[in-house]
């Protein structure tokens, strides 16, 4: 991949998250705060970005999102590998429990 080809990805990724943000926050706002680990503040402003001002935001070169695991415990439970099925569903829910958690230390 160039230079220009993986900016154009940024971009593209930005844009396409900044829609299901807004998307997301329009909905059904208490879900959108906990599925995107953004707060009050930050919901507000990105419901109420303009398509242009959406556009004019995505066209940067920095990705907008992030990785909300940064530990190796979440990420343990959601790769699971060489896991079970049935246990499997039982690391994704603990993950899930775990994110929960910090999302409510966070607001």
């Amino acid at each position: 991949m160039t230079a220009d080809q993986i900016l154009a990805e940024i971009r593209e990724a930005n844009l396409s998250y900044l829609m299901l943000a807004q998307s997301l926050i329009r909905t059904d706002r208490e879900q959108a705060l906990f599925r995107l680990g953004v707060n009050e503040d930050t919901a507000a402003l990105i419901g109420t970005l303009t398509p242009a001002q959406m556009m004019k935001m995505a066209g940067g070169n920095t990705l907008l999102c992030r990785f909300r695991m940064d530990d190796d415990l979440v990420w343990n439970l959601l790769t699971s590998h060489g896991k079970g099925a049935a246990n499997d569903g039982m690391s994704r829910l603990h993950a899930s429990i775990l994110l929960a958690g910090r999302h409510q230390e966070a607001a």
